[in-house]
């Protein structure tokens, strides 16, 4: 038998790439035209940021909370487990970052999210942009089909990068809510690794960059209250 070092992402992985985007393209069509919903509240999210106030900070949370439970329900639990033992167990980690957005964002309105001109918040703002629209973009244009394109609400990599530049937007966040943002992206890149497409770097390097830009921004901030830098 193979010695266990021998063994390459690809070697475990579980499904064939074909497989993966053949997934999302049947998943796009059976949900449409929900596609259209979700890249109208994504533009109200960019929208909202920029308002600074309680009111709106509920908003905006009570939206990633819904975005993160419909990928939770209708792509982890009903498709992607189709595919991969996992899958269930990563729904259940997308709910539970869901129920923080609520507890925290909506019932305790603790997130208020006011983009301005320091550094952090614009490349928070940036990262959202990114999400929303950059991101369906490369991926059609590295190869994916525009029917198996992964748009925020309703695609988990998407839905993880644009929570994450919201959360930058934030005066006060607490670490928690960055934890499983970035452990998907982590995740992702992994996956995407090993079926060796172009596009694995995407989700590491932006919870990387979403996990300096919090430290850079100082220990006040983990901590919940304003750096003084900002």
């Amino acid at each position: 038998m193979s010695e266990w070092w021998t063994y390459t992402l690809a070697d475990v992985l579980l499904f064939s790439p074909q497989t993966y985007y053949r997934l999302f393209e049947l998943y796009n069509r059976d949900i449409w035209p929900l596609q259209i919903l979700a890249l109208a509240l994504g533009a109200v999210v960019a929208v909202l940021v920029f308002r600074g106030s309680t009111r709106q900070g509920r908003a905006v949370s009570a939206i990633l909370a819904a975005s993160w439970l419909w990928v939770a329900w209708a792509f982890h639990l009903h498709r992607y487990a189709t595919i991969n033992w996992a899958a269930p167990w990563f729904g259940a980690v997308f709910a539970g970052q869901a129920a923080l957005l609520i507890w925290m964002g909506v019932m305790r309105g603790q997130l208020v999210y006011r983009a301005t001109m320091s550094f952090r918040t614009r490349a928070g703002f940036g990262l959202l942009v990114f999400a929303l629209v950059m991101q369906p973009l490369i991926g059609h244009f590295a190869g994916s089909a525009w029917a198996q394109v992964e748009l925020f609400g309703i695609a988990p990599d998407p839905t993880a990068i644009a929570t994450l530049g919201v959360l930058l937007t934030a005066e006060r966040v607490p670490l928690t809510l960055l934890v499983i943002p970035v452990l998907w992206c982590v995740v992702s890149g992994a996956t995407l690794w090993a079926m060796a497409s172009p596009l694995a770097f995407i989700p590491p390097l932006a919870a990387l960059a979403a996990l300096v830009l919090a430290i850079v921004s100082g220990n006040n901030w983990f901590r919940g209250r304003a750096a003084p830098t900002d």
